[in-house]
């Protein structure tokens, strides 16, 4: 790991005083030294210009030869916080685990390449050596079955043509039709849905919003042209509105409803933000969803089984029952 900036030895001088590592509750400036790795002449500087220029109060107790922070003058040790640092240890931690779970959804470790600079910064702050970050990296697994990579160029391309609010020319394979198509995009936002990586883009071929699969790019090309926003509260409008990742188009509700044994599960799920829900009289559980497309909706619908009904919805109930049947010929 490399040596601690001035910034972050600030912020684990004040965490280790306010943990008080000695038995009396204070801290020695041999101890300080010992976990900053730092000279003599740098931790006095480091406690001086704490105290005189960011206000920290940090006294030191002749008797117990140790720093602790002085309750008196500031109300308590937390209510002094250095400026431009907003974090306290338990929210770093947070921070570490979530940088972990993005780089379990990254492909190519793209995301996770323009992380670390940041990691590095959190764990100096942290103070934990390198086998106490690869250590707790070691405790959080996330399974992605059924991914779809991404490759790496593509990623960043589409992550800079976002950014920078600028319109990309895709090579897309339309999987429904099977064909390649040609697009000039404007991106408008990263959709991360089931393991897949979506764009929601203006597409000026279509003259419409649409979602595209990341896997599915064959070429792309960074444009100078600036890009066209559409504001995202019309994006989610128009491409969130019903059930799953392709959520657009006409809104339908399915009413389902679950046996009192899947309802155990099924209870203590958010399909869709904007579901209706409530418990029947024989235990049983009614869940209305909006939807769009019975595909996704059907899926979900089929992994219970028997335990699940589809009522009144003519064309889920019809989805469901053929796929149930092919999948039973299938089988046979």
């Amino acid at each position: 790991m490399q040596p601690m900036d001035r910034t972050e030895r600030f912020y684990r001088i004040e965490t280790l005083i306010r943990h008080r590592r000695s038995n009396d509750g204070y801290i020695s400036f041999a101890g300080l030294m010992a976990e900053l790795e730092v000279s003599r002449a740098t931790l006095k500087r480091d406690l001086e210009y704490l105290r005189s220029r960011l206000n920290a109060p940090i006294v030191y107790d002749r008797a117990s030869n140790g720093y602790r922070f002085d309750l008196q003058s500031a109300g308590s040790d937390r209510a002094h916080q250095l400026p431009g640092i907003w974090f306290n240890e338990s929210e770093l931690h947070a921070l570490l685990t979530m940088h972990q779970l993005i780089r379990g959804l990254d492909n190519d470790g793209v995301l996770a390449r323009h992380l670390q600079p940041v990691l590095d910064k959190l764990h100096g702050m942290l103070g934990t050596t390198e086998v106490e970050a690869n250590a707790l990296h070691q405790r959080i697994r996330v399974a992605s079955p059924a991914r779809r990579p991404v490759p790496g160029k593509h990623f960043e391309l589409v992550g800079t043509a976002l950014s920078q609010r600028k319109r990309l020319a895709l090579v897309y394979f339309a999987r429904d039709r099977s064909e390649e198509t040609t697009r000039e995009i404007s991106p408008q936002r990263l959709v991360y849905n089931r393991n897949t990586w979506y764009l929601d883009a203006w597409c000026h071929t279509g003259k419409a919003l649409r979602r595209f699969s990341l896997d599915a790019i064959r070429q792309a090309s960074l444009l100078e042209r600036k890009a066209r926003d559409i504001a995202i509260r019309t994006v989610e409008a128009e491409l969130d509105g019903g059930y799953g990742i392709y959520g657009g188009g006409p809104i339908r509700h399915a009413t389902l409803v679950f046996s009192a044994r899947a309802a155990r599960w099924v209870a203590d799920e958010l399909w869709h933000p904007a579901q209706q829900s409530r418990w029947l009289d024989d235990g049983s559980y009614e869940l209305v969803v909006p939807y769009s497309s019975v595909i996704e909706l059907g899926m979900d619908v089929m992994r219970h089984g028997s335990e699940v009904e589809v009522k009144g919805d003519a064309d889920l109930r019809r989805h469901v029952a053929d796929r149930t049947r092919a999948a039973a010929e299938m089988y046979a």
